[in-house]
């Protein structure tokens, strides 16, 4: 049954209301002690180093980028592909799953770069709160900013840890003002600096006015030692009589003009709580790390068609949000992220895809950390697990048992570059045809086929055009496969519908490039929006779309 078909929805809508009374208790108690996060930021504000602290105060790292593993070897985090090391920046998305004090922590690293947008978009459908990284020196970004407003549209919950306090330059009042100026949401700070950019030492609790100052001596890679002081208590000689006096001016001012934190508005997305600190010295790290774990929220109900699906519902439902080639060298395999959106996941259950309704026994099931990876046999709303793709999962598919569930699609974005790519070797041409297509799978590029006559061209379209740097780096790290790459006029794509009279007798302008996609339906390329326009006026019959 379709479930946008007639009273498909009422149906689904009074089933999922029938599944929420029976809810599994043990689901339930697993459930209030998930947390699921993404981190977004502008490049160079220090989300990859934030991670990495998340994990050294998780136990995971014995100093900052130093992995417990086996034999003590050096093991990679967030940012695990060469190219990423080699440029400094994020290229791809992460998860990466730690237990801290008690709590279940999925962590999604997205890129911050724009030209990776899209991935970044669809990790956050896999997010139940963020934690947005701003630069104390910098503030709001233009990439944070776009971020954000996808936040906002989908009501997520936003904790703000503004980082760098270390460094000069840092104005945490003006900080404040510029997040309500340009971001349009209440900004409540729960801590407040002692001292900024070589002065800063430490942080007071607004709420309770216990001071926490640094051991300067333990800077960066280690777990920093801390020593505590009332402000109220003038007797404590650990605060300077100048430093007491004008932290106490500036929190009497946040008390006057401040805005308020409210625990029911920041769930609706309408106030974020404001931490500071430097991740680099983790300065302020830990304690933003366990305000984290008693303001974000646990995994919740997620929109399907036929209505929110509950999270303890006895039945197990999930989607694809991203999909990796080659993540481990060794084997070439390919990886599908699954949330786990409701029920409990078994290792070896069978599930259906609602997409193709054809049935999927899941044998292989890891809990991922970053590039490494664990066989789990159990997890719970809030978790990603990886699975082992031979090709027949696609992002966004859904995968449920029992009664039939579709969550909502990942967003898609129309590809804005375009370039001709060539294999430069025509001795491997067969490894350039699978690394191509397996990358495609990732949604990083699209790849579109000239259908000329006797043209053998394959062309890419991107969002932006490091994506193209990243496929040919990687065509030729992975696959070993060395290209060229040819940038190209076309600005705009569009997909060809309609009857096949009039698809047989389509009238394309000189400049234009007919292609297909991977499914095999018509794309033309124009270089400007004159020739799109001729063409519709020239094709009545034929509907011109976006690639979305």
């Amino acid at each position: 049954m379709n479930l946008l078909d007639g009273d498909g929805r009422a149906d689904r809508q009074g089933t999922f209301e029938a599944e929420a009374a029976a809810f599994d208790p043990a689901v339930r108690a697993e459930v209030s002690r998930r947390r699921t996060f993404a981190i977004i930021s502008h490049p160079d504000a220090g989300k990859t180093t934030l991670t990495e602290k998340l994990l050294l105060y998780a136990g995971c790292l014995d100093v900052a980028g130093m992995v417990r593993g086996r034999r003590n070897q050096r093991a990679v985090t967030s940012d695990w592909m060469a190219l990423e090391r080699q440029r400094g920046i994020s290229i791809t998305s992460t998860a990466l799953s730690v237990d801290y004090r008690g709590v279940r922590v999925n962590l999604l690293d997205t890129p911050g770069h724009e030209d990776f947008s899209e991935d970044t978009y669809r990790t956050l459908m896999a997010a139940d709160s963020a934690v947005m990284v701003l630069d104390a020196t910098k503030g709001v970004e233009p990439q944070t900013e776009k971020l954000f407003q996808v936040c906002a549209r989908r009501g997520i919950p936003i904790l703000t840890f503004v980082n760098k306090l270390d460094r000069p330059g840092g104005d945490p009042l003006g900080i404040l003002s510029e997040i309500e100026r340009v971001l349009g949401i209440a900004a409540s700070p729960l801590n407040w600096p002692v001292g900024l950019g070589r002065d800063f030492r430490g942080l007071c609790d607004r709420q309770t006015r216990e001071v926490t100052l640094f051991d300067p001596s333990a800077r960066g890679s280690l777990v920093v030692p801390t020593t505590t002081c009332r402000l109220d208590d003038p007797a404590d000689t650990v605060l300077s009589a100048a430093d007491r006096g004008q932290l106490q001016d500036e929190l009497d001012l946040l008390d006057v003009a401040g805005a308020p934190f409210d625990r029911g508005r920041f769930l609706q997305g309408q106030v974020t709580p404001v931490f500071f600190g430097s991740a680099l010295t983790n300065y302020g790290v830990e304690a933003f790390f366990d305000a984290f774990l008693k303001l974000g929220p646990p995994p919740g109900a997620r929109r399907a068609e036929g209505g929110p699906v509950p999270v303890d519902r006895s039945e197990f439902a999930g989607f694809i949000f991203k999909l990796q080639a080659n993540m481990d060298p060794k084997h070439r395999d390919r990886v599908a992220f699954l949330r786990v959106c409701s029920g409990r996941f078994e290792r070896d259950m069978e599930v259906t895809n609602a997409r193709t309704g054809t049935k999927l026994r899941l044998a292989r099931s890891h809990r991922l950390f970053a590039q490494g990876r664990e066989t789990t046999d159990e997890a719970f709303p809030g978790d990603v697990v990886g699975l082992n793709s031979t090709g027949d999962l696609r992002l966004g598919d859904t995968l449920y048992a029992g009664p039939p569930v579709c969550y909502e699609p990942l967003p898609e974005f129309p590809p804005e570059c375009f370039a001709r790519l060539d294999c430069a070797d025509t001795g491997r041409r067969k490894q350039f045809d699978r690394g191509l297509y397996q990358l495609v799978e990732e949604g990083a590029v699209r790849v579109l086929v000239s259908t000329r006559p006797g043209v053998r061209e394959q062309y890419l379209a991107a969002v932006g055009t490091l994506q193209f740097d990243v496929v040919q780096a990687r065509l030729e790290s992975e696959y070993g496969v060395p290209t060229r790459l040819v940038p190209m006029e076309p600005k705009l794509a569009r997909r060809v519908g309609g009857d096949a009279a009039a698809l047989k007798s389509l009238w394309l302008p000189r400049a234009s490039i007919p292609t297909s996609d991977r499914d095999g339906l018509p794309v033309i390329l124009f270089s400007t929006t004159f020739e799109l326009e001729s063409c519709r006026k020239n094709n009545p019959g034929l509907q011109f779309e976006p690639l979305s």
